[in-house]
């Protein structure tokens, strides 16, 4: 019998059971499916963790002076304007900034709210990626002049102006009245941890001298060009600063990396999860192909016996029961990642914002590979159970 005629038969078998090899092939497609999704589950997560860490800011490296409990730290520990300049010219280097804050309450038409007031340089909105409602950024002119101008949070523009456009409108703090010529926010909420809180208020750093009586930083930013020179700006940083300070002032330079990395290992380690429940699903399933095969061979023991009587060999029925499992976790498998892929597709409208929902090549040829091998596993035992039967036992099997 040859390789088309052994193809022929196999299909056969299938066609006269449809509702059983249908069965069969369910827990194929069940784990085949599984692994399109959870290798699509992973990339979209990771993708969307990722994105929100970078929203805080891109390839970000900031420093802090580290203040000794009960301690007052001289002011040539303090971070300054000179610091900032420097770290500009520093190679990989494509922004900088820095930022003081400051609390503080406002006054607008006789009501007085506490606020987070915080001075910063031009390049804060770039390097922070923050989100402007209304009205513009401070420009060139706005620090040079040190003109009294400020930006405020969405949260307190609803809560001193309620539904009334604030731009260009005025609201006091302490003894000096702003005009207020934006509203905005932080592209990905820090949740306070950052400068910006819920009720914030920014103005030109050259303006926080005026309540503060010193021009130093808080906060130095620094945005590396890519993410692989983040590590160098981040040494560079370090270095810099213990160069122009005091031997004994301490500061905390840090960067998203770490938290970029914890993203990563827990995306990892819920991968590995989901692809064991998959793994197992498509375990179950081969036990299952292997059951409904050895009682197959049961079945069609006289079929198999008339066969090897008219000449059928050891490995045509071997091969005729392995291509049968082949087509069962095959067709399961081309069915499960066609389902895998489909739901990802329909779900796409309902996702929210620009995050686009991945699929992975690797995880469609993994998925086929993976399932149509455990199907030749698991069927190779009653294959080769049905090869080995003798003629004259299989004819007197009623």
């Amino acid at each position: 019998m040859h390789m088309r005629e052994t193809v022929s038969v196999a299909f056969d078998a299938l066609r006269s059971n449809k509702l059983r090899a249908a069965l069969t092939s369910l827990g194929v497609i069940i784990g085949s499916a599984s692994i399109v999704l959870v290798v699509t589950v992973a990339l979209t997560s990771k993708k969307f963790v990722i994105s929100q860490i970078e929203g805080v800011g891109s390839n970000l490296v900031w420093a802090e002076m580290v203040h000794a409990a009960g301690k007052a730290e001289p002011l040539s520990h303090e971070i300054t304007m000179g610091d900032m300049e420097a770290m500009g010219a520093m190679p990989g280097v494509v922004a900088v900034a820095g930022t003081r804050e400051l609390p503080m309450s406002v006054v607008v038409s006789g009501v007085e709210r506490p606020v987070n007031l915080i001075g910063v340089t031009e390049g804060f909105q770039t390097i922070r990626r923050l989100v402007i409602f209304r009205g513009r950024y401070f420009d060139y002119q706005d620090m040079e002049s040190r003109g009294k101008v400020c930006l405020i949070t969405k949260e307190l523009s609803e809560r001193v102006f309620g539904l009334e456009n604030p731009i260009g409108r005025p609201i006091r703090m302490g003894e000096l009245t702003f005009t207020v010529i934006g509203v905005f926010r932080e592209r990905v909420a820090t949740f306070g941890l950052s400068e910006i809180q819920k009720e914030s208020v920014i103005i030109p750093l050259g303006l926080m001298k005026y309540y503060t009586g010193e021009d130093v930083l808080r906060v130095l930013y620094a945005q590396a060009a890519s993410p692989e020179a983040v590590g160098s700006v981040e040494r560079g940083m370090t270095q810099l600063l213990k160069s122009r300070h005091p031997l004994d002032a301490e500061y905390d330079v840090q960067t998203l990396v770490a938290i970029l990395g914890a993203a990563r290992t827990i995306s990892l380690a819920l991968t590995v999860v989901l692809l064991v429940i998959a793994a197992i699903a498509l375990l179950i399933s081969g036990i299952g192909i292997m059951n409904i095969m050895l009682v197959t061979v049961k079945e069609r023991t006289r079929e198999i016996g008339i066969r090897k009587a008219i000449g059928a060999a050891y490995k045509e029925i071997l091969y005729q029961f392995l291509i049968e499992a082949f087509l069962i976790s095959g067709g399961g498998a081309v069915l499960g990642i066609l389902i895998g892929l489909a739901i990802p597709v329909s779900i796409q409208p309902l996702i929210p914002g620009n995050l686009r929902v991945p699929v992975s090549t690797t995880s469609v040829i993994v998925a086929f590979v993976v399932s149509c091998s455990t199907g030749l596993f698991f069927g190779y035992l009653p294959a080769s159970q049905a090869a080995k039967l003798q003629p004259i036992e299989s004819l007197r099997y009623e």
